[in-house]
């Protein structure tokens, strides 16, 4: 009998000492990912601070020309912004929401990834006040075709 009790103390013991361990091991990782932009655009800093803000780990890389990233990725250039993402091999071009980043690697589409082409005025990195552009993120297939994925600031009709 008492060897049954501190065996049963010893096992309790066991799994306080594991419980943040096991915690730890459970809970989602920070989302890594790498961003090819020019060393003199703000607007691309400010989108770094938008996916650092929703849980993102970012790596930047100062490049002269981000197209030859954009291209590396299956982003055609006609989907280009002023910088281009890389996370789980997905292509993210441009000012794309990080909600659309974490729906997209939940989802886990066959795709090259995603674009915000051109730089919208009130997407993540562009905010200038109250004005918002609408703007759609393109999620983007392999042969370079695109599809929406999700729309902002459409008018309600």
């Amino acid at each position: 009998m008492a060897d049954r009790r501190n065996f049963l103390r010893i096992l309790g013991a066991s799994s306080l000492t594991l419980a943040p361990v096991l915690a730890m091991a459970q809970s989602p990782k920070l989302l890594a990912i790498d961003v090819y932009k020019s060393p003199t655009c703000g607007c691309c800093e400010d989108w770094v601070k938008h996916l650092r803000a929703n849980g993102f780990t970012v790596t930047t890389h100062d490049v002269e020309d981000t197209g030859v990233y954009r291209t590396k990725y299956g982003i055609p250039d006609r989907f280009g912004s002023c910088h281009t993402g890389v996370i789980a091999g997905y292509g993210i071009e441009g000012h794309v929401p990080a909600a659309d980043i974490k729906k997209l690697l939940a989802s886990k589409p066959q795709a090259a990834g995603l674009a915000v082409p051109g730089m919208p005025v009130g997407s993540p990195g562009m905010e200038y006040g109250p004005r918002k552009d609408p703007f759609d993120v393109l999620l983007v297939k392999a042969n370079g075709a695109a599809s929406v994925f999700s729309s902002y600031n459409k008018a309600k009709s």
